[in-house]
């Protein structure tokens, strides 16, 4: 086993290093999946109990650096999964390893075939008006010669130049008053139907699509009208057929957004395999979930634009849905030259300045690990490189110049009311919270118990009399629970105790919404968890209380009943919504009151619900009120979101905000948590 611990020992050093070279990769996959075999070896060995588990636990201990250190590499991560193709060179390395360990290894058996890469994969359809229309239209020939000329090749004095690193660190670093929108021109109504009015700053976009710019990352504070912008910008710069990939919940709403904003274009939704397609359309909407069966015909549809709505979700490169997004847009981008593409989303930010990665990549910035040539060129005429201090600020205002439009309400809205969070603490009476603080005892007992035993393992023990804490072992320790939580059926952890005390507030904040709807009229009510919708609906009805139900499993059509009917119907008094599902793309801004049941985990997806009413439109001041569970993680939860915004004002509004911490909010809740618990004499 001293083989194992040494090698994962290297990986993680050289992991902390940065220098996370093909073979450290194939030693991390290797130990991977030596642990496996070697926990179920020991597991079947006749042996005595307490040295098996004396054997297991050692395994656990090489397994939570294996976890830790797969958190600082996206590519090591990934070698983790299931479906991970196994190297030649990990197989080697494995068998090296079992040589140390006293162990043959076993002989090769024949290679398996290798698996289709997830993008690949899935039943493809293709609609029979889609091939209508290719067989009507022979002259949809791709501009492949037009295409290329715009990917020159890298020259020049950066060509030496490792440059993505510094690209994303120039957004982290920005400074007070760093530009955060793109010169635009004088806005322009010229596009705009009859009967419809744009605000100046959506003109301005227009405008800049009229005048010839074509790609856009519209980062726009929620609530601005970006749906318009797109439509216009479209219609501005001719690019149709338009293809605008959207997250389920909003397909219908764009439908009708392209209804109002161009009403002589017509519009087709793409539901399940696309039967009632009209291949004619000049705008397809189709959602991220059914990418993967219509790529096909849509990759060689000949789309000239394509708008990809709350594009913070293809943040995850490796994500199926990420893939789909950017293997469309690779195929346009060669196949017509300078295509119209437009990334939409309020929340670029989530994480961290990564979370760029795949917007830039979508709209032909950047590929997998440097900038393309437009990006290039203009890095190349700051005449600096990422040794001159200087370099950082020019880049980020050369990324900005690319299209990044980023416009605050307080800015150009300043018409629409402003908004508060107000936080109302309850307390959790009885056996139900009794319970909860109990399991959150049990998990912290967990977290300490293993933070224990990994000191333990230490030849020198560092001194604790003063209070002082490893803290990197602390965060080593609660990203192994994070993980953990992931997978375990059994046993409290963060995720099953969040929903129990969603549980046990939501009758708590029902009443609280029904007094609100009483009172002071239309309420927003958010939960994560459908237990708690279907409590709050419980009660709402209980209480004589209409209400709509917008949920994640309704198809597109009935959902927008249900947003038709708290708009339209004065009876209607709540709007019963999922955090997940209702969050983007609903325009309810006939309310002003917002009732937040349950806590998000990230200060985005809390904006998002918010803006759902804090919008062009609103007429009233809007508050959030937050229901927090007193004396419980949820407390904790409840400061620690807000630590992203710091990094969202500094990246993209070039604020002088304090960054808090870009450590997901999950991670930090249980460190604050192990932190406490190894203070408190009852439990370390």
């Amino acid at each position: 086993m001293g083989a194992l611990a040494r090698t994962v020992r290297e990986v993680e050093a050289a992991a902390k290093r940065g220098r996370v070279t093909p073979s450290v990769r194939a030693r991390f996959q290797a130990v991977a999946l030596l642990l496996r075999e070697e926990r179920a070896r020991i597991r079947a060995a006749e042996s005595s109990e307490s040295h098996r588990a004396d054997q297991l636990k050692r395994l656990e201990g090489i397994a939570t650096i294996l976890a830790t250190t797969a958190v600082r590499d996206a590519g090591l991560l990934a070698l983790l999964g299931d479906e991970a193709t196994v190297s030649d060179a990990a197989r080697q390395v494995a068998k090296e390893i079992q040589r140390e360990l006293g162990l043959e290894p076993e002989e090769d058996e024949e290679p398996e075939p290798v698996a289709v890469a997830p993008v690949e994969v899935g039943r493809r359809v293709v609609p029979q008006s889609v091939v209508s229309r290719q067989l009507a239209n022979p002259f949809l020939a791709p501009d492949y010669e037009a295409a290329a000329a715009l990917r020159g090749p890298r020259v020049g004095r950066l060509a030496g130049w490792e440059l993505m690193g510094p690209l994303l660190a120039s957004f982290e670093r920005a400074s007070g008053g760093a530009p955060a929108c793109m010169p635009l021109p004088f806005p322009t109504s010229r596009f705009t139907p009859a009967g419809r009015e744009l605000m100046p700053h959506q003109g301005q976009v227009v405008a800049a699509a009229a005048e010839g710019h074509r790609s856009f990352l519209l980062a726009d504070e929620p609530g601005l009208g970006k749906t318009a912008q797109a439509l216009l910008a479209t219609e501005a710069a001719m690019a149709y057929p338009l293809l605008v990939v959207v997250p389920n919940v909003v397909k219908t709403n764009w439908a009708r957004e392209a209804a109002q904003w161009v009403p002589h274009r017509p519009a087709t939704v793409v539901q399940g395999d696309g039967e009632n397609v009209d291949g004619f359309a000049d705008i397809v909407v189709v959602n991220y979930e059914v990418l993967d069966r219509h790529r096909g015909w849509l990759g060689e549809f000949g789309f000239r634009g394509m708008v990809v709505d709350e594009a913070h979700f293809i943040k995850n490169v490796t994500s199926q849905r990420s893939q789909h997004v950017l293997a469309l847009s690779e195929s346009m981008r060669l196949r017509a030259a300078k295509p119209l593409l437009m990334a939409l989303t309020g929340t670029p930010l989530i994480n961290d300045v990564d979370d760029f990665r795949a917007i830039w990549r979508f709209l032909g910035w950047v590929d997998d690990s440097k900038p393309l040539a437009e990006l290039t060129e203009r890095l190349e005429s700051i005449g600096l490189v990422p040794a001159d201090r200087d370099f950082y600020e020019a880049a980020r205002r050369a990324v900005v110049d690319m299209g990044i439009v980023r416009r605050r309400k307080v800015d150009v809205a300043a018409d629409i009311p402003a908004r508060r969070i107000a936080d109302l603490p309850v307390e959790l009476d009885g056996a139900v919270g009794r319970s909860i603080r109990a399991a959150e005892r049990e998990l912290a007992h967990r977290m300490v118990t293993q933070y224990r035993s990994a000191l333990s393992y230490r030849t020198v023990v560092e001194d604790e009399a003063a209070g002082g804490l490893d803290m990197d072992l602390v965060r080593r320790v609660a990203k192994s629970e994070l993980k953990d939580a992931m997978t375990r059926q059994t046993g409290e952890n963060v995720f099953s105790m969040m929903r129990r005390i969603g549980l046990a507030k939501a009758e708590l904040a029902a009443d609280y919404a029904a007094q609100l709807a009483r009172s002071a009229g239309k309420v927003v009510f958010f939960a994560k968890h459908i237990a708690v919708m279907d409590t709050a609906e419980a009660s709402f009805e209980k209480a004589g209380i209409r209400f709509s139900s917008i949920r994640g499993d309704q198809t597109p059509s009935a959902r927008q009943k249900q947003v038709d009917a708290f708009v339209n119907d004065p009876d209607v008094q709540v709007a019963v919504c999922s955090l997940t599902a209702a969050g983007v793309g609903l325009n309810l801004q006939v309310a002003s009151n917002v009732v937040l049941a349950e806590l998000s985990w990230t200060d985005a997806e809390q904006t998002q619900a918010i803006d759902r009413s804090h919008r062009i439109g609103q007429t009233e001041p809007v508050t959030a009120w937050r229901i927090i569970a007193a004396q419980t993680i949820d407390s904790r939860i409840a400061e620690l979101i807000g630590s992203k915004a710091g990094l969202a004002a500094r990246a993209l509004d070039g604020s002088d905000e304090e960054v808090a911490g870009t450590g997901d909010v999950q991670l930090e809740a249980l460190v604050a948590l192990l932190v406490d618990a190894l203070g408190d004499p009852a439990l370390s």
